[in-house]
């Protein structure tokens, strides 16, 4: 369903630059230039955050295919030919009014959902119960803010009978233009907890806010005490023990894997099991219970649904497969729209590898099944994917579509795993996208190596939440080189650099060269510098168009004359000051010299000169840390009487674009704070921890008082214990420092001490107390339950050697929500 250009214009108002497009109709509405798949049909949104504005990326829009743009301010459209531009005073508002009018069309019941917690969850496990009964439209991923519900919206058609969307809101006045678009026939409120606190004064001033999502709603469901805050003469469907609630909860009774519940309704006893224990989950299934009930959904059948309800993981999941393959595994939902999303991804990560799409049959998408295949199909080829093998019906469908692309087709997943060579698959990106019935996390095991179960998840939403952290500090004419020297601190290379260059990082820093050719070989177009630059790695860097550090006269020589020798002129470097760090950098007194060199010389073209801060964390430096700046400053002059054009000059890093803000200069440098540690010890951002080391239990043990633990039995116990053993060692970079009650690790919500020596492999623990304990139990080392400041303390050293000191036989899996 879709509206002509000039039915967008009547709804949103403002007044034509240009009327020029040919499209007949707007199918698909974009605020990201990077992700644009349709383009003939899209309408671009020029959209302007806090650090980010959509005007600047009108040209990239416009190569890729888009001719419809909504801007609110100038732009230059000499080269933009045959176009339409509407500008209007707020493009987020013309957006939302776009999606108001939208919403208007459709009839059929609406299901709101808001909260503190919980949101996504009881989304989908509402999408999980009610599937078989409705074609149902929802929020993808967690799309519940002011831009992610107006796409939600705009999803809604006449194939569809129900739409269940998400609202998040963070402050007051925010609410009101959600729910304008949502309009939901029925409102949950889930919780409302601490998060998001920061913008509201009490706890009542956020329940309020968020009941202004359903002031037409013609029913609200909740947890009795809470909606019992609220004055309203609304319908309400509370559960709860009390006797006056709709639902009256009798008993909730938890097992090892499962939770029953009791409940009764309309005066009759009834009973469902959800398999799972915790607290929250099973608040969420009694949302949910009370929403089916409220749809008239009562048969047996409902608690059978109940008791197949799978966790929702909103992860993308990025591994390193066999035959030098990516491996993407995303079967936690079956539509187009989670498949664009997933697509998109391997467009980040592809890096020049070929990209490869499994695939099943759509089930719930309530689209016809011809319609369906020719959009899968259309996002086949908008994406390049160029290797298709399909289970199912879809399979048939696509290879009559996609002519120029072999599709391999299987009726079962069965089949394809019979039929499965592994000699096939080489230097392959593969994503595996399987509605659940297909049982696709079969066909995902075929890809992986075979590694021991000790893993680094690197969280990559972590790692763009804390580039957005840094971001509100700086100015936005302040350009950020990210710091991915050392495998991006043990993160990982490629698969870092490949995120920080989608999110328009201007430069990327590595220690050596061999880093920054293993970054290029992987896709990575950026602009690289190289910090430790020498002699025998010139040719890399100028085969790899790396730019170099020039830290010396001496260097500056040797890689001056080496340009001559091939001939080359211009060649971009970096000039490196030594301000205090005494480590490498041109001292004040050597400048002079250096500029000689540099004057109208035209081998050499200086992109920047920076120093390094010796101790920008600490307070008590802070003196010291302003004369390395006046050190500095004093440099930048003198080079500016001699270098006849611009170049950029930097000095912070991570600490100093918190504790030191007049020193951002043109460019900053962001390293470790882009993994989540704050070493300025301000703690002013909110920075979320990016990698988390988890093991498993190889094997309990039980042994008696006086026994002895590992090698040279200096781990003795004083009472009868329980000693697991872990999958970890100092071969995996798990220091031998940790040993004997040093360290600690994270099980079933407790701290369990080392015990003994570690081992080149394994490591023992003390479990003793610990209740519900097994074997093949996971561990975690640090991450978001164990900071690794605080593990590093232990053994004090600081998170960058840990970080950088976990072995590559520890496989890294990739997380993006």
């Amino acid at each position: 369903m879709g509206y002509s250009i000039q039915t967008i214009f009547s709804i949103i108002g403002g007044a034509f630059i240009s009327n020029d497009s040919l499209t007949p109709e707007i199918q698909h509405l974009v605020y990201d230039s990077r992700r644009v798949q349709q383009g003939s049909s899209s309408l671009f949104f020029a959209l302007i955050t806090e650090h980010n504005d959509g005007h600047n990326y009108v040209g990239d829009a416009y190569k890729k295919g888009i001719r419809n743009f909504v801007v609110s301010k100038p732009i230059d459209i000499s080269d933009l030919e045959e176009c339409t531009i509407i500008s209007v005073e707020d493009t987020l508002i013309a957006l939302q009014k776009l999606a108001r009018f939208h919403r208007e069309h459709f009839h059929y019941p609406v299901i709101g959902i808001t909260g503190s917690n919980g949101k996504t969850i009881i989304k989908e496990w509402l999408f999980q119960l009610l599937q078989d009964d409705y074609k149902i439209v929802r929020s993808p991923k967690s799309y519940n803010s002011q831009v992610g519900v107006a796409l939600s919206v705009w999803q809604m058609g006449p194939q569809h009978d129900l739409g269940i969307f998400e609202a998040g809101i963070s402050t007051v006045n925010e609410m009101e233009r959600l729910k304008a678009m949502i309009e939901p026939t029925i409102g949950i409120l889930t919780n409302i907890g601490e998060a998001h606190d920061a913008g509201f004064t009490t706890h009542q001033q956020k329940l309020e806010e968020k009941w202004k999502l359903f002031e037409n709603a013609d029913v609200v469901i909740g947890e009795h005490t809470l909606l019992g805050k609220i004055q309203t003469s609304k319908t309400i469907f509370s559960w709860g023990t009390e006797a006056g609630c709709r639902m009256q909860v009798l008993a909730i009774e938890k097992s090892v894997n499962n939770t029953t519940i009791t409940a009764r309704y309309e005066d009759e006893a009834k009973e469902i099991k959800i398999p799972f224990t915790d607290d929250a989950s099973v608040q969420n299934a009694l949302n949910c219970w009370c929403t089916l009930l409220y749809l008239g959904l009562t048969s047996e059948d409902v608690s059978k649904r109940f008791s197949q309800l799978h966790s929702v993981d909103m992860r993308l999941q990025l591994m390193h497969g066999i035959n030098d393959c990516l491996i993407v595994n995303d079967s936690y939902s079956a539509d187009t729209t989670s498949l664009k999303i997933a697509l998109d991804f391997i467009k980040q990560q592809s890096s020049g590898l070929t990209r490869t799409l499994i695939i099943s049959d759509f089930y719930e998408s309530g689209k016809p099944v011809q319609h369906l295949s020719d959009e899968i199909a259309g996002l086949i080829q908008a994406y390049k994917v160029n290797k298709v093998y399909a289970v199912g019906e879809i399979g048939n469908r696509l290879s009559q579509l996609l002519k120029e692309i072999i599709v391999h087709h299987y009726t079962t997943t069965e089949e394809l795993i019979l039929n499965f060579k592994s000699s096939t698959f080489y230097k392959e990106i593969i994503l595996i996208k399987g509605a659940r019935k297909f049982e696709f996390e079969l066909v995902a095991r075929l890809f992986e190596k075979k590694l021991h179960q000790t893993v680094l998840e690197i969280n990559l939403n972590a790692l763009v939440h804390n580039l957005k952290e840094y971001q509100k500090l700086l100015k936005p004419s302040t350009k950020i080189m990210a710091m991915v020297k050392a495998f991006s601190y043990g993160s990982g290379g490629a698969e870092i650099a490949s995120v920080l260059q989608y999110h328009n990082i201007h430069y990327l820093g590595v220690a050596y060269a061999d880093e920054g050719v293993e970054l290029i070989k992987s896709g990575i177009s950026l602009p690289i510098m190289v910090m430790n630059a020498e002699e025998s790695s010139f040719r890399s860097i100028v085969d790899y168009n790396l730019q170099p550090v020039i830290y010396s006269l001496s260097l500056l020589d040797t890689f001056q004359a080496y340009l001559i020798e091939q001939g080359l002129d211009s060649y971009p470097v970096h000039i490196e000051i030594e301000t205090g760090m005494n480590r490498l950098g041109f001292g004040i007194s050597e400048v002079e010299k250096l500029c000689t060199r540099l004057s109208n010389n035209s081998h050499l073209s200086v992109q920047s000169v920076f120093s390094h801060l010796a101790a920008s964390e600490d307070p008590s430096s802070d003196q010291f840390t302003k004369h390395q700046a006046l050190i500095f400053e004093q440099a930048v002059e003198m080079m500016k009487k001699h270098i006849p054009y611009p170049f950029l000059k930097h000095i912070s890093n991570s600490a100093a674009i918190v504790r030191h803000p007049y020193l951002q200069m043109d460019m900053v440098r962001l390293g470790i704070g882009l993994y989540g540690i704050e070493v300025d010890g301000e703690q002013k951002l909110h920075l979320q921890p990016v990698a988390t080391l988890r093991s498993t239990i190889a094997q309990l043990r039980k042994i008696s008082k006086g026994s002895s633990v590992s090698y040279n039995r200096r781990g003795v116990v004083a009472r009868d214990s329980l000693i697991a053993t872990v999958r970890i060692g100092y071969a995996d970079g798990y220091s031998r420092q940790f040993g004997n009650g040093v360290g600690k690790m994270w099980v079933k919500g407790q701290l369990a001490p080392v015990i003994g020596s570690v081992c080149m492999d394994m490591t023992m623990i003390d479990v003793t107390g610990i209740e519900g304990i097994n074997e093949g139990d996971d561990v975690v080392l640090y991450g978001t339950e164990l900071p690794l400041e605080e593990v590093a303390g232990w053994i004090k050293t600081i998170p960058y050697e840990i970080m950088t000191s976990v072995s590559h036989r520890v496989k890294r899996i990739y997380f993006h929500e």
